[in-house]
């Protein structure tokens, strides 16, 4: 039982801890390596093709391609876990459970649930919008209702081409619907706070620590609320990050913040003086 509840506290303590350590130390790297070089320039031939926001829709539809073409043989082998893994953890959990921690649970999970997001998304929009008046106010209004609708169907192409079932207590299959849309809803929400507001470096590692803590806090409620099968929050994990990257991009795209890599002036070679 105690493993259960120490479980729980890591749920919060990891992403508090990593995040950050991977914002400080890994991400300026990423920003400056070759890969992310070379998606500067392949964005900014896009957008000289097709228009900024043409680009950010080709964006969004070839990621969502990319995310689906990773997490499908991802949810193959992870299906294969589950007479090894998935169903020990459930009879563990299951046969562990307390009526008041149970509870809890419940009602941390729903924050997962469409419906409140669903209000989550309608406030932010607008919101967002009204913030971005005198500006290009309609990119929040698209970008917060098409973040739902993307999750939403790119998840259910992947539990239709997985297809292996659920837990004896709910339907909820791979992957992790929840967590996905936890991270894509406030990941988004995000996205759009440090694009409206100039949030200093500490701010934003915050912004990000935040929504890393609540799908990590949404994994383990799924998972003790008996939702889920414990390798369906963790492709839920992956798949969410995957997916949340893409619509970031996406957005980031349509507002322009996507530059081409500087180019370096060319060397000017030095002619060899004539000798008299």
């Amino acid at each position: 039982m105690v493993l259960i509840y120490a479980l729980g506290a890591l749920s919060v303590l990891v992403p508090a801890i990593l995040v950050p350590v991977v914002a400080t130390r890994w991400a300026p790297a990423v920003r400056v390596s070759g890969a992310a070089r070379r998606l500067r320039v392949a964005v900014a031939g896009l957008t000289d093709a097709v228009g900024r926001y043409g680009a950010a829709l080709v964006v969004l539809l070839a990621g969502c391609a990319a995310v689906v073409a990773v997490c499908w043989p991802l949810g193959e082998a992870l299906s294969r876990l589950e007479p090894s893994v998935d169903h020990p953890v459930f009879d563990y959990v299951h046969a562990r459970r307390v009526d008041v921690w149970a509870d809890v649970n419940s009602f941390v999970t729903a924050l997962g649930d469409r419906y409140p997001l669903k209000w989550v998304t309608v406030v932010a929009a607008v919101a967002f919008a009204i913030a971005w008046r005198r500006r290009r106010w309609w990119i929040p209004l698209v970008a917060m209702p098409l973040q739902f609708v993307v999750e939403q169907y790119t998840q259910q192409i992947l539990a239709l081409t997985v297809d292996r079932g659920h837990p004896p207590t709910d339907v909820g299959t791979y992957p992790s619907g929840g967590c996905a849309r936890v991270m894509l809803t406030f990941g988004t929400i995000a996205v759009l706070a440090g694009l409206t507001w100039n949030i200093p470096r500490r701010g934003r590692i915050a912004l990000a620590t935040v929504v890393a803590l609540l799908i990590s806090v949404e994994g383990y409620t799924r998972i003790y609320a008996e939702k889920h099968w414990l390798t369906d929050v963790i492709g839920g994990w992956i798949f969410a990050t995957l997916l949340f990257g893409v619509m970031a991009l996406a957005v980031l795209v349509a507002e322009g913040r996507v530059r081409p890599p500087a180019r370096s002036e060319p060397a000017v070679p030095v002619e060899a003086g004539v000798a008299t």
